[in-house]
């Protein structure tokens, strides 16, 4: 989908959720299981979180936010 022409300027930003635990996936292994490393040209982050407690939101809304406004 985002190869689309429409979403050629998107910014795509994964909240992954449930870092607490202990068999949640990498980065590196969502990023793999994505195919984010395919999106040449594309802005992308994966940013880990967990809900419970409120950790990464807030950084990966920052990351989206200065993203944005630089576009």
């Amino acid at each position: 989908l985002l190869l689309e022409d429409e979403l050629r300027d998107a910014v795509v930003l994964v909240l992954a959720n449930k870092q607490d635990l202990p068999n949640s996936m990498s980065v590196q292994e969502i990023t793999e299981k994505l195919g984010l490393h395919r999106l040449k040209g594309k802005t992308w982050n994966i940013q880990p979180t967990c809900a419970i407690n409120g950790t990464g939101i807030y950084e990966g809304l920052d990351w989206l936010s200065d993203k944005l406004s630089k576009k």
